[in-house]
Protein backbone atom coordinates (compact mmCIF):
# COMPACT_ATOMS: atom_id res chain seq x y z
CA UNK A 1 0.00 0.00 0.00
CA UNK A 2 1.30 3.23 -1.22
CA UNK A 3 1.84 6.68 1.74
CA UNK A 4 -0.50 9.03 1.95
CA UNK A 5 -0.49 11.96 -0.39
CA UNK A 6 0.57 14.99 1.02
CA UNK A 7 1.11 17.14 -1.96
CA UNK A 8 -0.58 18.53 -5.08
CA UNK A 9 0.67 20.39 -8.10
CA UNK A 10 -1.18 23.34 -10.12
CA UNK A 11 0.05 23.70 -13.40
CA UNK A 12 -1.25 27.47 -13.50
CA UNK A 13 1.24 29.48 -15.97
CA UNK A 14 -0.87 29.41 -18.87
CA UNK A 15 -2.00 32.29 -20.89
CA UNK A 16 -5.51 31.83 -20.92
CA UNK A 17 -5.92 33.51 -24.71
CA UNK A 18 -9.27 31.80 -25.48
CA UNK A 19 -10.58 34.65 -22.69
CA UNK A 20 -8.84 37.45 -24.08
CA UNK A 21 -8.94 40.14 -23.28
CA UNK A 22 -10.22 39.69 -19.96
CA UNK A 23 -7.46 37.29 -19.22
CA UNK A 24 -4.90 40.13 -20.12
CA UNK A 25 -4.42 41.63 -16.69
CA UNK A 26 -6.20 38.80 -14.53
CA UNK A 27 -5.23 34.88 -14.75
CA UNK A 28 -8.31 32.70 -15.57
CA UNK A 29 -7.76 30.81 -12.55
CA UNK A 30 -9.30 33.47 -10.65
CA UNK A 31 -11.91 34.02 -12.61
CA UNK A 32 -15.09 33.40 -10.30
CA UNK A 33 -17.54 30.36 -10.27
CA UNK A 34 -20.13 32.44 -7.83
CA UNK A 35 -18.25 33.36 -5.09
CA UNK A 36 -14.78 31.89 -5.10
CA UNK A 37 -12.24 31.67 -8.07
CA UNK A 38 -11.43 28.14 -10.07
CA UNK A 39 -7.89 28.56 -7.87
CA UNK A 40 -9.72 27.91 -4.44
CA UNK A 41 -12.24 25.29 -5.73
CA UNK A 42 -9.14 23.48 -7.17
CA UNK A 43 -7.32 23.73 -3.64
CA UNK A 44 -10.32 22.89 -1.56
CA UNK A 45 -10.97 19.77 -3.89
CA UNK A 46 -6.85 19.01 -3.13
CA UNK A 47 -6.93 19.51 0.97
CA UNK A 48 -10.23 17.00 0.89
CA UNK A 49 -8.22 14.64 -0.78
CA UNK A 50 -5.39 15.17 2.00
CA UNK A 51 -3.18 17.90 0.28
CA UNK A 52 -0.88 19.91 3.03
CA UNK A 53 1.89 20.96 0.57
CA UNK A 54 0.50 22.85 -2.51
CA UNK A 55 2.50 23.50 -5.28
CA UNK A 56 1.50 26.38 -7.77
CA UNK A 57 3.99 26.13 -11.21
CA UNK A 58 3.40 29.72 -12.02
CA UNK A 59 5.17 32.72 -14.09
CA UNK A 60 6.05 36.22 -13.20
CA UNK A 61 2.54 37.98 -14.81
CA UNK A 62 0.51 35.77 -12.35
CA UNK A 63 1.41 37.15 -8.71
CA UNK A 64 -2.10 38.05 -7.98
CA UNK A 65 -2.62 34.06 -7.32
CA UNK A 66 -0.57 34.16 -4.89
CA UNK A 67 -1.69 37.59 -3.24
CA UNK A 68 -4.94 35.18 -3.03
CA UNK A 69 -3.62 32.67 -0.69
CA UNK A 70 -1.55 35.03 1.32
CA UNK A 71 -2.63 36.77 4.64
CA UNK A 72 -4.38 40.04 4.31
CA UNK A 73 -3.63 42.02 7.08
CA UNK A 74 -5.61 45.49 5.90
CA UNK A 75 -8.44 43.54 4.88
CA UNK A 76 -8.81 41.27 8.05
CA UNK A 77 -8.31 44.58 10.06
CA UNK A 78 -11.22 46.51 8.22
CA UNK A 79 -13.62 44.16 8.04
CA UNK A 80 -13.23 43.32 11.61
CA UNK A 81 -13.47 47.20 12.48
CA UNK A 82 -16.91 47.15 10.58
CA UNK A 83 -18.14 43.93 12.64
CA UNK A 84 -18.46 41.80 9.26
CA UNK A 85 -17.72 38.19 11.44
CA UNK A 86 -18.88 35.96 8.47
CA UNK A 87 -16.78 37.79 5.74
CA UNK A 88 -13.91 38.36 8.14
CA UNK A 89 -14.06 34.03 8.65
CA UNK A 90 -14.50 33.54 5.17
CA UNK A 91 -11.35 35.53 4.11
CA UNK A 92 -9.06 34.08 7.24
CA UNK A 93 -10.40 30.35 6.07
CA UNK A 94 -9.17 30.51 2.72
CA UNK A 95 -6.41 28.41 3.61
CA UNK A 96 -5.64 26.39 6.36
CA UNK A 97 -3.01 27.42 8.95
CA UNK A 98 -1.51 23.66 8.15
CA UNK A 99 -1.20 24.18 4.80
CA UNK A 100 1.86 25.12 3.06
CA UNK A 101 1.97 27.09 -0.40
CA UNK A 102 5.40 26.78 -3.05
CA UNK A 103 5.51 29.36 -5.89
CA UNK A 104 7.90 27.96 -8.92
CA UNK A 105 7.88 29.82 -11.82
CA UNK A 106 7.91 27.93 -15.20
CA UNK A 107 9.97 30.66 -16.75
CA UNK A 108 8.95 29.89 -20.72
CA UNK A 109 6.00 28.11 -21.59
CA UNK A 110 7.16 24.45 -22.54
CA UNK A 111 4.21 22.06 -21.91
CA UNK A 112 2.66 20.40 -19.09
CA UNK A 113 4.46 17.91 -18.66
CA UNK A 114 7.61 20.80 -18.43
CA UNK A 115 5.27 22.13 -15.44
CA UNK A 116 5.19 19.02 -13.74
CA UNK A 117 8.87 18.50 -14.04
CA UNK A 118 9.19 22.19 -12.31
CA UNK A 119 8.09 21.19 -9.03
CA UNK A 120 10.70 18.21 -8.66
CA UNK A 121 12.28 19.57 -6.17
CA UNK A 122 9.38 20.67 -3.95
CA UNK A 123 8.22 17.11 -4.44
CA UNK A 124 10.96 14.86 -3.94
CA UNK A 125 10.38 11.28 -4.06
CA UNK A 126 7.04 11.08 -3.35
CA UNK A 127 3.56 9.90 -4.82
CA UNK A 128 0.91 13.44 -5.43
CA UNK A 129 -1.77 14.89 -7.00
CA UNK A 130 -1.36 16.91 -10.33
CA UNK A 131 -4.76 19.42 -10.57
CA UNK A 132 -5.67 20.88 -13.96
CA UNK A 133 -7.37 23.88 -12.99
CA UNK A 134 -9.73 24.56 -15.90
CA UNK A 135 -11.42 21.11 -15.29
CA UNK A 136 -13.85 22.16 -12.87
CA UNK A 137 -15.55 18.53 -11.14
CA UNK A 138 -18.84 18.57 -9.08
CA UNK A 139 -19.24 15.47 -7.46
CA UNK A 140 -20.74 13.93 -3.91
CA UNK A 141 -17.00 13.08 -3.47
CA UNK A 142 -13.80 15.30 -4.43
CA UNK A 143 -12.75 13.41 -7.79
CA UNK A 144 -9.06 13.69 -6.29
CA UNK A 145 -10.28 11.69 -3.20
CA UNK A 146 -11.56 9.07 -5.68
CA UNK A 147 -8.16 8.93 -7.25
CA UNK A 148 -6.50 9.00 -2.98
CA UNK A 149 -8.36 6.26 -2.61
CA UNK A 150 -7.10 4.00 -5.57
CA UNK A 151 -4.02 4.87 -5.42
CA UNK A 152 -3.20 3.78 -1.77
CA UNK A 153 -5.34 0.80 -2.61
CA UNK A 154 -3.40 -0.29 -5.70
CA UNK A 155 -0.56 1.40 -5.30
CA UNK A 156 -0.04 2.41 -9.06
CA UNK A 157 -0.05 5.75 -11.07
CA UNK A 158 -3.44 6.56 -11.76
CA UNK A 159 -5.58 9.34 -14.13
CA UNK A 160 -9.54 10.38 -14.16
CA UNK A 161 -11.30 9.67 -17.63
CA UNK A 162 -14.57 9.86 -19.03
CA UNK A 163 -15.85 8.96 -22.09
CA UNK A 164 -16.53 11.74 -24.84
CA UNK A 165 -18.06 11.90 -28.46
CA UNK A 166 -15.13 10.42 -30.82
CA UNK A 167 -15.21 13.27 -32.73
CA UNK A 168 -13.55 15.23 -29.95
CA UNK A 169 -10.75 13.25 -29.33
CA UNK A 170 -8.63 15.64 -30.85
CA UNK A 171 -8.79 18.05 -27.67
CA UNK A 172 -7.68 15.08 -25.51
CA UNK A 173 -4.95 12.43 -23.96
CA UNK A 174 -6.65 9.06 -24.94
CA UNK A 175 -6.39 5.82 -23.34
CA UNK A 176 -6.75 2.43 -24.12
CA UNK A 177 -7.75 -0.14 -21.26
CA UNK A 178 -7.54 -3.59 -19.82
CA UNK A 179 -9.65 -4.93 -17.06
CA UNK A 180 -7.28 -6.52 -14.84
CA UNK A 181 -9.56 -6.85 -11.75
CA UNK A 182 -13.09 -5.87 -10.81
CA UNK A 183 -13.10 -2.07 -10.75
CA UNK A 184 -9.26 -1.25 -12.04
CA UNK A 185 -8.67 0.11 -15.75
CA UNK A 186 -4.89 -0.84 -16.21
CA UNK A 187 -4.00 1.75 -19.41
CA UNK A 188 -1.93 -0.22 -22.20
CA UNK A 189 -2.07 2.90 -23.73
CA UNK A 190 -2.07 6.70 -24.51
CA UNK A 191 -2.09 9.07 -27.38
CA UNK A 192 -1.82 12.74 -26.91
CA UNK A 193 -4.97 14.73 -28.98
CA UNK A 194 -5.23 11.96 -31.62
CA UNK A 195 -7.22 12.24 -34.73
CA UNK A 196 -10.83 10.08 -34.45
CA UNK A 197 -9.82 7.57 -36.98
CA UNK A 198 -6.10 6.56 -34.98
CA UNK A 199 -7.96 7.45 -31.84
CA UNK A 200 -7.48 3.82 -29.27
CA UNK A 201 -10.74 4.55 -27.78
CA UNK A 202 -13.04 7.69 -26.83
CA UNK A 203 -11.65 7.33 -23.50
CA UNK A 204 -10.44 10.51 -22.86
CA UNK A 205 -7.96 11.82 -19.66
CA UNK A 206 -9.24 15.12 -17.91
CA UNK A 207 -7.29 17.36 -15.30
CA UNK A 208 -6.76 14.74 -12.24
CA UNK A 209 -4.10 12.52 -11.79
CA UNK A 210 -2.18 10.42 -8.99
CA UNK A 211 2.06 10.47 -10.27
CA UNK A 212 4.43 8.44 -8.67
CA UNK A 213 7.74 9.94 -8.56
CA UNK A 214 9.13 7.76 -11.10
CA UNK A 215 7.59 10.16 -13.70
CA UNK A 216 9.76 13.06 -12.96
CA UNK A 217 12.65 10.43 -14.54
CA UNK A 218 10.29 10.08 -17.78
CA UNK A 219 9.69 13.66 -18.23
CA UNK A 220 13.24 15.13 -17.62
CA UNK A 221 14.04 12.51 -20.86
CA UNK A 222 10.77 13.35 -22.94
CA UNK A 223 11.41 15.61 -25.84
CA UNK A 224 9.15 17.92 -27.40
CA UNK A 225 6.03 16.39 -28.63
CA UNK A 226 2.53 17.50 -29.82
CA UNK A 227 2.25 21.66 -30.24
CA UNK A 228 6.16 21.28 -29.52
CA UNK A 229 5.42 20.94 -26.35
CA UNK A 230 6.56 18.78 -23.89
CA UNK A 231 4.20 16.44 -22.77
CA UNK A 232 2.91 14.91 -19.69
CA UNK A 233 0.63 12.55 -21.89
CA UNK A 234 4.16 10.96 -23.69
CA UNK A 235 6.24 10.62 -20.35
CA UNK A 236 3.03 8.72 -18.94
CA UNK A 237 3.52 6.50 -22.44
CA UNK A 238 6.53 5.95 -21.15
CA UNK A 239 5.78 5.23 -17.58
CA UNK A 240 3.69 2.76 -18.36
CA UNK A 241 6.52 0.36 -19.66
CA UNK A 242 7.79 0.08 -16.35
CA UNK A 243 5.06 0.40 -13.61
CA UNK A 244 1.14 0.12 -13.47
CA UNK A 245 -0.75 3.26 -14.16
CA UNK A 246 -4.52 2.86 -14.13
CA UNK A 247 -8.00 4.77 -15.51
CA UNK A 248 -10.27 6.09 -13.37
CA UNK A 249 -13.76 6.93 -14.32
CA UNK A 250 -14.64 9.11 -11.66
CA UNK A 251 -18.25 10.17 -10.37
CA UNK A 252 -18.92 13.64 -10.95
CA UNK A 253 -20.19 16.17 -13.81
CA UNK A 254 -16.66 17.51 -15.49
CA UNK A 255 -17.07 21.28 -16.84
CA UNK A 256 -14.64 22.64 -18.95
CA UNK A 257 -13.83 26.30 -17.86
CA UNK A 258 -10.67 26.57 -20.18
CA UNK A 259 -13.55 27.61 -23.13
CA UNK A 260 -16.06 29.76 -22.72
CA UNK A 261 -19.27 27.39 -23.02
CA UNK A 262 -18.11 25.37 -20.91
CA UNK A 263 -17.84 28.36 -17.58
CA UNK A 264 -21.08 29.68 -18.73
CA UNK A 265 -22.51 26.06 -17.90
CA UNK A 266 -20.77 25.77 -14.29
CA UNK A 267 -21.37 29.58 -13.77
CA UNK A 268 -24.99 28.37 -14.06
CA UNK A 269 -25.04 25.22 -12.51
CA UNK A 270 -23.16 26.12 -9.04
CA UNK A 271 -25.15 29.95 -9.26
CA UNK A 272 -28.21 27.21 -9.10
CA UNK A 273 -26.73 25.17 -6.09
CA UNK A 274 -25.93 28.25 -4.14
CA UNK A 275 -27.94 28.47 -0.73
CA UNK A 276 -27.53 32.38 -0.29
CA UNK A 277 -28.88 33.03 -4.76
CA UNK A 278 -30.20 29.86 -5.94
CA UNK A 279 -34.02 30.39 -5.95
CA UNK A 280 -33.71 33.72 -7.10
CA UNK A 281 -31.74 32.70 -9.83
CA UNK A 282 -33.49 29.55 -10.63
CA UNK A 283 -36.81 31.97 -10.69
CA UNK A 284 -34.81 34.44 -13.00
CA UNK A 285 -33.81 31.81 -15.57
CA UNK A 286 -37.36 30.18 -15.63
CA UNK A 287 -38.50 34.11 -16.49
CA UNK A 288 -36.36 34.14 -19.03
CA UNK A 289 -37.35 30.45 -20.58
CA UNK A 290 -41.34 32.34 -21.36
CA UNK A 291 -40.22 35.39 -22.29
Amino acid sequence: MSSKIRAAVFPVAGLGTRFLPATKASPKEMFPVVDKPLIQYAVEEAIAAGAEKLVFVTNAAKPVIEEHFDTDLELEKALSKSGKKELLALVREILPPTVTCTYIQQGQPLGLGHAVLCARSVIGDESFFVHLVDDLILSQRPCLDQLREHHERHGSSVIAVETVPRDQTTNYGIVATEEVAAGVKRVTRIVEKPKPENAPSNLAVVGRYVLTPKIFEKLASTASGAGNEIQLTDAIASLLTEEAVDALPFEGRRYDCGNKLGYLEAAVDYGLRDPEIGGSFAAYLAALSTD
